[in-house]
């Protein structure tokens, strides 16, 4: 299984797997990579407004026909990262208080894979045993079962449900929610 810098397991054995589309992949399938950092890296701009900025991996035509998901590990900016609003493993939903900024989300980020590393030319497959992640990949892991993974074995794609402090936290979080929507008239806000 794949490990953190610190030596935690992450939860999966290959994060390509887990993980979805590049953040930097447009609908019409070209790279907005190239578009907005060409100063970073100037030759793979270059290559990707000769070919009219088309993805380097994605095939838009091919996956949507052929239901082949991409080899991401090809491309060198590849970066897929979560909304956090659902837990990957247990489904479990965020529900955010906006009045209460100090509160910790329900669903957090939770990285598969770390931007920066060696290894990023070579598909999953190919690279060494103890090559780093080269590419930052997150996922979206609920509070409890982000302390799951890190202090067992536990998976990411384990068929688990939401763990009951985790709905309780939840249901909470809406009935405060819920009440924030009810009307109260001016008099009574006066008598309280």
């Amino acid at each position: 299984m794949e490990e953190t810098p610190e030596g935690t397991p992450v939860g999966v054995d290959d994060p390509y797997a887990v993980a979805g589309r590049c953040d930097h992949l447009t609908n019409d399938g070209r790279c907005r990579y190239a578009l907005d950092h060409a100063g970073e890296d100037p030759e793979f701009a270059a290559e990707r407004r000769a070919d009219d900025y088309a993805c380097v991996v994605a095939d838009t035509e091919a996956a949507s026909t052929e239901g082949e998901d991409p080899d991401w590990s090809r491309c060198p900016h590849y970066r897929s990262t979560t909304d956090a609003k659902e837990c990957a493993r247990c489904g479990l939903e965020e529900v955010r208080l906006a009045h209460d900024a100090d509160a910790r989300p329900l669903v957090e980020e939770h990285h598969l894979s770390y931007a920066g590393a060696a290894g990023t030319d070579q598909p999953a497959d190919d690279r060494p045993a103890d090559a780093e992640p080269s590419h930052e990949i997150t996922v979206g892991l609920c509070r409890w079962c982000h302390t799951k993974v890190h202090r067992s074995f536990a998976r990411v794609d384990d068929d688990a449900n939401p763990d009951p402090e985790a709905i309780a936290e939840r249901e909470r979080r809406r009935s405060e929610e819920l009440s924030e929507l009810g009307f109260r008239s001016a008099s009574e806000r006066r008598e309280e």
